[in-house]
């Protein structure tokens, strides 16, 4: 029997609230659509939403249709909900609330305590004071957010790239058991939502990050430290590329008894390998049974903070793409329905961000470097493409102007966060082919880079 769309809103209301998994069938050809067709398999498909933008009626009518589960691209950092210290902010992020609710869709929140994306008033404090406003943080959020909120990543990037150890930072310096220290609070705050810890470089079974989050999740687990699930990002690029054994990887956290999320998936290409691969990792879900959702971070290339690459299922006028079809189809065990019709262009997409700038001409021994950069206010995403000349690199560096603070590096290591820092190679992508490239970022506060890097060959 088909109910009016208002009864069904209410009702999805009162069953996210309660804490219960509800999707809605808008159609009879509801397998048509990546959430509709992942909840016939027990699972979620979401997205990262950025809120400025649910008013581009291309976006909004594809996020509409599309996805069960929602994340807030940045609205839900430190920085957004607690600008001053004690002094919270909810009106932005609330809104992705009152959407999930009218579309039946779940929330993920993202996220409670990071080294990133903190305000200044707490990147000043240290100690005691530090981790109890961390504490106090995760208490007030939740506890505003309880009962709406299906998991959390409650504790976001705290191992380092290169040795698997802990990353150096003011949170880190409070004292090892922060990690720990952050999961019993959020228990206490809200004990319905799902607490993952969530990071990046941690598809690849065999690296020494995987393998140390593996670890910390099973010493959890055998301590009773509360932990619900694990969110891999699984961020895919040439030089961090979809691993052979990601599904090894996803069984045994599994196996740990938490549930596997795939949280910020994005997978730079085109064409049939950029499909391939996204329909490789969807399979690879599908075969856990606890891997219990996907969300992709962001919804049309020109949205994404890699827009270069274009990493994500549309493209940027809102057309589907082959990855799409590939991702809707393993959803359907192989069967591929008819696509969406295309999204009407009725309103601009956003601005994408800038174009690559290369830097010097290509030449033996030498190496270029390319950028593209996703700004907001008070914030940034910088993306570095490192090229090698017609000579393979055994290792490389980028310099960079940066004229805010650099806040957070991935697959390099940074000298210095402001003004001129240099960018060098970590261990598994110093090699790059005559020809090919490697990809690394850094996200920072302030205004973002302009000027054209420069790169070495080391």
């Amino acid at each position: 029997m088909t109910r009016p769309r208002t009864v069904l809103v209410a009702l999805a209301a009162g069953l996210v609230a309660a804490g219960s998994f509800l999707v809605l069938s808008p159609s009879a050809s509801a397998a048509s659509t990546l959430g509709a067709a992942a909840a016939e398999k027990g699972r979620y498909f979401g997205t990262a939403v950025a809120i400025n933008k649910l008013s581009d009626s291309t976006y909004s009518s594809i996020l509409n249709r599309e996805f069960n589960m929602l994340t807030a691209e940045n609205e839900m950092k430190i920085d957004a909900l607690e600008p001053q210290q004690n002094q919270f902010n909810f009106t932005t992020a609330d809104r992705l609330i009152t959407r999930a609710n009218e579309i039946g869709a779940k929330v993920r929140g993202h996220t409670l305590a990071w080294h990133s994306q903190q305000p200044g008033w707490m990147q000043n404090l240290s100690g005691t004071a530090l981790r109890n406003a961390m504490k106090n943080h995760i208490t007030q959020v939740m506890t505003h957010y309880k009962g709406k909120i299906y998991a959390w990543d409650v504790v976001n990037e705290a191992f380092d790239d290169s040795n698997g150890g802990r990353r150096d930072s003011n949170l880190q310096r409070t004292g090892n058991d922060w990690i720990e220290d952050a999961f019993r609070t959020a228990r206490t705050a809200d004990p319905a939502a799902k607490l993952c810890y969530n990071d990046y470089n941690t598809d690849n079974w065999s690296w020494a990050k995987t393998q140390a989050v593996y670890n910390m999740v099973r010493d959890f687990k055998a301590r009773g430290v509360p932990i619900d699930c694990v969110g891999l990002q699984s961020h895919f690029n040439s030089g961090s590329p979809y691993p052979s054994n990601y599904r090894t990887t996803l069984e045994n956290f599994a196996a740990l008894g938490v549930d596997v999320q795939i949280t910020e998936l994005d997978i730079e290409g085109s064409g049939t390998t950029q499909a391939t691969t996204y329909g490789n990792v969807v399979k690879d879900c599908l075969a856990v049974a606890r891997c219990n959702g996907i969300t992709v971070w962001g919804i049309r290339d020109t949205d994404s903070w890699r827009a270069s690459g274009t990493p994500l299922l549309f493209d940027g006028s809102g057309n589907p793409k082959p990855a799409y079809n590939a991702v809707l189809s393993a959803l359907n065990g192989g069967t591929t329905p008819s696509s969406p019709s295309s999204p009407s262009p009725s309103s601009p997409s956003p601005s994408s961000p800038s174009s690559p700038s290369p830097s010097g001409p290509t030449t033996p021994g030498s190496c270029s470097a390319t950028t593209s950069v996703n700004a907001w206010t008070g914030g940034f995403v910088t993306t570095v493409k490192v090229t090698a000349g017609s000579s393979a690199l055994t290792g490389w560096r980028v310099s960079v102007t940066v004229p805010g603070a650099v806040t957070n590096t991935w697959n390099a290591s940074a000298s210095g966060t402001s003004g001129a820092v240099t960018f060098s190679n970590v261990s598994y992508n110093g090699r790059v082919a005559a020809g090919q490239s490697t990809e690394f970022g850094f996200q920072g506060t302030g205004t973002a880079p302009s000027g054209t890097p420069t790169c070495a060959a080391a």
